[in-house]
């Protein structure tokens, strides 16, 4: 029986799960497929369908997603959680009841048009005889930051993608190349369908713009928008930088001693891990503090532990 405390976090992961789910499939329904865009994925390749050969992006996406989850298990073994597969049936229902409630209607354009008098300044929306004037740089945006915001909420929940990064994973087991590579390798053949479908050089382009602002929201829901360093600091004056640390930043940290290789000297080193803020005031007052001090300063993507993120429970 799971304590109330291992209850709220699975009923908060379920809650960030739908919520992601149904952004995912708003993103997708109202944003991208209207303007023919195909930015990777499963839903990429759906909307390309959709509009090439006429039926229901969810229709096509769950049946490339339902096979690719039995392969990938039967080739990698049981890796996909529940909430993987309740998140490829969550994303289907809410892509099939916008289709059926919404259609294909964009949300962002500047008008419609029963009759295109010039077709290279209109798009046609799928499966029907309107026309509407794009704004594919402010679509591909919000699309962008919506499958962003989506896809971060149902990683935070514990999902994961499925889709096409299953096949990502197992040519990777086979071949041994990055998966990185192979997830931008498969997503790119994914994009550019759209060019070989509409033979529009445009549409792959705003396709990978979209891919690029959605990774950058990505890491901002799911670590945050506080970034933090990691400062190394060699100094001789080791004890006024340490007070100033504790006493006037209150920061914490750790003191190493090390061996010059030049001269071979002992000297002490400094950990410490800040925020922007603290940065900028211990970098103005360092030069008072010991003029020839060496700092070396390192991006830290997540920072957990005491004053910082909580570590997981799992």
């Amino acid at each position: 029986m799971l304590s109330k405390n291992k209850l709220k976090d699975e009923i908060v992961a379920y809650g960030l799960l739908i919520l992601g789910s149904l952004l995912f499939a708003i993103g997708d329904v109202m944003f991208v497929n209207p303007y023919l865009l195909a930015p990777g994925g499963t839903y990429g390749l759906a909307n390309v369908l959709n509009t090439v050969w006429p039926w229901r992006i969810s229709y096509y996406a769950i049946c490339m997603d339902i096979p690719l989850l039995i392969i990938g298990t039967l080739i990698l073994g049981p890796r996909f959680g529940a909430k993987t597969v309740v998140s490829t049936i969550l994303i289907f229902v809410f892509t099939w009841a916008l289709e059926m409630l919404w259609g294909y209607n964009p949300v962002i354009h500047g008008g419609f048009t029963d009759v295109a008098t010039d077709v290279n300044n209109y798009v046609q929306i799928p499966h029907s005889n309107m026309f509407f004037s794009p704004d594919y740089f402010l679509n591909t945006v919000v699309a962008g930051v919506i499958y962003g915001v989506a896809i971060g909420l149902i990683f935070k929940s514990g999902a994961t993608s499925g889709g096409s990064d299953i096949i990502s994973m197992i040519i990777y087991k086979y071949t041994k190349i990055s998966l990185g590579t192979l997830v931008l390798i498969v997503d790119s053949c994914i994009t550019l369908t759209s060019l070989i479908a509409f033979k529009q050089i445009r549409l792959p382009i705003y396709s990978i713009i979209l891919i690029a602002i959605e990774s950058k929201v990505i890491d901002i829901v799911v670590d945050g928008i506080k970034s933090y360093k990691t400062v190394f600091i060699v100094t001789d004056k080791i004890d006024e930088v340490r007070n100033f640390i504790i006493n006037d930043m209150e920061r914490g940290g750790t003191v190493f001693s090390g061996l010059g290789m030049y001269q071979g000297v002992e000297r002490k080193m400094i950990y410490v891990t800040l925020d922007r803020r603290d940065l900028i005031k211990l970098k103005s007052n360092l030069r008072l503090l010991d003029p020839q001090a060496f700092v070396n300063i390192i991006d830290s993507s997540e920072i957990m532990g005491l004053g910082f993120k909580a570590l997981p429970t799992e």
